[in-house]
């Protein structure tokens, strides 16, 4: 799925506490599903609220998901700050990091 969240906290996006047990996820997946299910809720952004909600509920009742998204953040999940993967950017040249060693 596309990551189209905003970088909001999945756990804000469901209204539910870091602690959540599964149950409790699913439940306020469930009742945000419902309540903005684009075919119950003619709002512009309905749709986009939905997928917001599915998005956050596929990485928080996924038991590894959830575990890389609580240690990384959106970085691990892809289309973080860092890009996908977390790494961005990631410009390193290991000849300079033996450069380095060579002086010595």
């Amino acid at each position: 799925m596309d990551s189209i969240l905003a970088k909001r906290d999945f756990y804000e996006v469901l209204g539910v506490p870091k602690t959540a047990t599964d149950k409790q996820i699913k439940r306020a997946f469930r009742k945000l599903a419902v309540q903005y299910h684009p075919d119950k809720n003619k709002d512009p952004q309905a749709e986009t609220k939905f997928r917001e909600i599915a998005e956050a509920y596929e990485v928080l009742s996924d038991k590894q998901k959830r575990r890389e998204y609580d240690q990384f953040g959106f970085s691990k999940q892809g289309g973080g700050p860092g890009g996908p993967g977390g790494f961005g950017d990631f410009n390193f040249d290991f000849n300079d990091f033996f450069n380095h060693f060579d002086a010595f």
